[in-house]
């Protein structure tokens, strides 16, 4: 697993919140939130769909979670950067 950080990904730790496609049906059943997870460095997504030098991030969920074809619970998974928008850092 790669552990080299890119500079311009989110950082370990960083909260986010994991939105839902604007034109599917998925890829969860609804939006949550979690933190980005540094089991591994955020990785290239290579695949056809994805967006120009967009990355996929391991996140860890607040609550576990289903994804759109209600399979799961899942803990953490690995999530294409577009369905990724930071949160604040909850207050102390």
């Amino acid at each position: 697993m790669n552990q080299t950080w890119p500079t311009d990904a989110l950082a370990p730790g960083s909260r986010v919140r994991v939105v839902r496609a604007q034109d599917w049906d998925g890829p969860w059943e609804v939006e949550f939130t979690g933190a980005i997870d540094a089991m591994g460095a955020p990785d290239p997504n290579e695949q056809a769909r994805a967006l120009d030098g967009e990355l996929l991030y391991w996140v860890a969920f607040d609550t576990p979670q289903r994804d759109s074809a209600g399979d799961g619970p899942y803990r953490k998974a690995q999530i294409w950067g577009r369905h990724l928008r930071a949160e604040p850092a909850p207050e102390a």
